[in-house]
């Protein structure tokens, strides 16, 4: 069972993912996959460094993600450019994981945390969708207390897909605006169903 785990950004998709981990799911985060591969000197640091040059490394030849950041986040053709870099990486890195997971325990329940699952069309990877939803003033206040302005939160959200059509595409959903007891039942029941 391949199950891939979304939500908007704030809305509590690490807190399930944890969750799901504890439970006895194995976790794949995209988001460490991501950062995995962009390590100085991996092909995918290469095609970075080569499309964006080296204004975007820090001193210790690492990304600068901030930099990255500021350039894709308002150029959505650097964005693309970026994806299709790192993107190929990432899905191999992901397929090696699995592989390696399934070959070890056939009936695992594999979780699969891609925030962009349906921003770019990853579904099809997955045997179930799970979506973490939280309302949008939950959310902004999540992120907020990161250190992120309330208007590049705003924007943040606005640049995903929305919440209410991933929740009306999704096989489960977890309601994360009430408290953590509340979210661990709900994913406690939701585990049970993906172990059926």
């Amino acid at each position: 069972m391949i199950v891939g785990l979304t939500g908007g950004i704030g809305s509590g998709k690490t807190t399930v993912a944890d969750f799901l981990g504890e439970l006895g799911a194995y976790i794949i985060d995209w988001d460490e996959l991501a950062r995995k591969v962009v390590e100085p000197y991996q092909e995918a640091w290469k095609g970075i460094v080569e499309h964006f040059g080296e204004d975007v490394l820090n001193g210790d030849m690492t990304i600068n993600r901030q930099c990255l950041s500021d350039i894709v986040f308002n150029n959505e053709e650097e964005r693309i450019a970026l994806n299709h870099i790192v993107h190929p990486e990432v899905f191999k890195e992901d397929a090696r994981l699995t592989e390696e997971i399934r070959s070890r325990e056939g009936s695992a329940v594999i979780v699969k945390d891609i925030p962009l699952l349906f921003e770019e069309s990853l579904t099809r990877l997955v045997d179930k969708v799970v979506v973490v939803y939280a309302g949008e003033e939950n959310r902004v206040r999540r992120l907020t207390e990161r250190g992120v302005t309330e208007r590049e939160a705003e924007r943040r959200m606005r640049a995903q897909f929305p919440l209410d059509e991933k929740v009306r595409s999704a096989d489960f959903v977890v309601y994360n605006d009430g408290s953590i007891a509340e979210a661990r039942e709900q994913v406690e029941r939701l585990y049970a169903q993906l172990c059926q």
